[in-house]
């Protein structure tokens, strides 16, 4: 269960960018390259992985049919989040929350070898990049 803990604002950037990792590296199929952290250990069932990296952050995701639910806690902000992510062909929405109150939507689009890339944040961080099996981000 997900508890909101009352913490200063803080920004969104290093949470989003590690929340986008791990999206992608759930949603990319099994022959894409993504980098990991360094020190990163995982445990992973057939529908459930849990990880934690050498700097204490930590996340699960768990997928049940076309749904991926991600759930963490990242040391910098000192805060818990959750993101649910839906799959409709190419394309996955995902929507998430931080402890903090913080709020995101975004959306990923695989086009070919590539993935169009899109989030904005309550916090008003905005990006759109895009990703490709072999170079990376």
């Amino acid at each position: 269960m997900l508890v909101a803990i009352p913490l200063k604002r803080v920004s969104m950037r290093p949470v989003l960018n590690y929340l986008l990792s791990a999206l992608l590296l759930v949603a990319a199929s099994a022959a894409a390259q993504v980098p990991a952290a360094a020190q990163t250990s995982c445990t992973r069932s057939a529908n459930l992985l849990a990880c934690k990296d050498g700097l204490g952050n930590a996340y699960g995701v768990a997928t049940e049919g076309k749904t991926i639910y991600l759930q963490g806690f990242e040391v910098i902000g000192k805060r818990y989040w959750a993101q649910t992510s839906s799959r409709y062909g190419q394309l996955t929405f995902f929507t998430g929350i931080a402890s903090d109150g913080e709020a995101w939507v975004g959306y990923s689009r695989r086009v070919g070898w590539t993935t169009q890339n899109r989030f904005s944040s309550s916090g008003g961080l905005s990006k759109k990049f895009v990703c490709d099996r072999m170079v990376g981000c």
